[in-house]
């Protein structure tokens, strides 16, 4: 059993499984909000710098999403920018495990990082069935 740090962004469907996931593997979870975190470069790069610039990105971001942001365009200073200034932009959740982090969600690592009894297909971001207006970005 780990105790995990969470950072979601409240009221999405994707993180909500995720951490049912989580918790029905006997992990605690420390949840925190993503959005409202006031992240430094270095904190968040903690996270995100074992990854290429291109996957820091929350794919189901509006800016993504209407190409407004370009992740595979970005130089990693740019990119981190674009995340320090819009935090729907961070791929979520950020997870952290004693000293060990990850970025997103890959059920099969998660499992082999720190175990999952209930893995049961659940993925990374949004459902299509679940874009109601919760998962919209904050008004």
């Amino acid at each position: 059993m780990a105790h995990v740090i969470f950072y979601e962004k409240p009221g999405c469907g994707g993180n909500s499984r995720q951490k049912k996931t989580l918790s029905d593997s006997g992990h605690v979870l420390e949840v925190r909000d993503l959005l409202s975190h006031p992240w430094s470069g270095a904190e968040l790069l903690a996270f995100l710098a074992p990854l290429p610039p291109a996957e820091w990105f929350n794919r189901s971001a509006p800016k993504v999403k209407s190409g407004e942001v370009v992740p595979e365009s970005l130089s990693a200073t740019k990119a981190l920018e674009l995340l320090l200034e819009d935090h729907l932009l961070i791929r979520r959740p950020l997870m952290q495990a004693g000293d060990r982090r990850m970025v997103g969600w890959d059920e099969t690592k998660v499992a082999a990082w720190i175990g999952l009894n209930a893995a049961g297909g659940v993925g990374e971001g949004c459902p299509k069935h679940d874009h109601a207006p919760k998962c919209e970005p904050p008004a």
